[in-house]
């Protein structure tokens, strides 16, 4: 695997992109689902809830992707 100027090979990069972004998400999410009760809109806060569940399993996939590729020698210097 090719290793940019990060340290990190592309992989690893693109998993810890998304793994950031959806737990950044999760915390925004909170907000949303308290506006949604706050506007007693019970179906849209539930929706709301699921999106941050369904975040939260993507960023621990992308955890288990990322200790995986740790132990492998192909994530590049910055993982390994």
């Amino acid at each position: 695997m090719a290793t940019g100027e990060t340290g990190f090979d592309d992989v690893s990069y693109d998993l810890i992109s998304v793994q950031y972004h959806a737990l950044k998400a999760g915390h925004d999410y909170g907000q949303y689902v308290r506006d949604a009760d706050n506007a007693g809109r019970q179906d849209i806060a539930d929706f709301f809830r699921r999106v941050t569940e369904e975040d939260s399993a993507r960023a621990k996939q992308c955890h288990e992707y990322l200790k995986d590729l740790s132990g492998s020698g192909d994530s590049g210097p910055a993982v390994s």
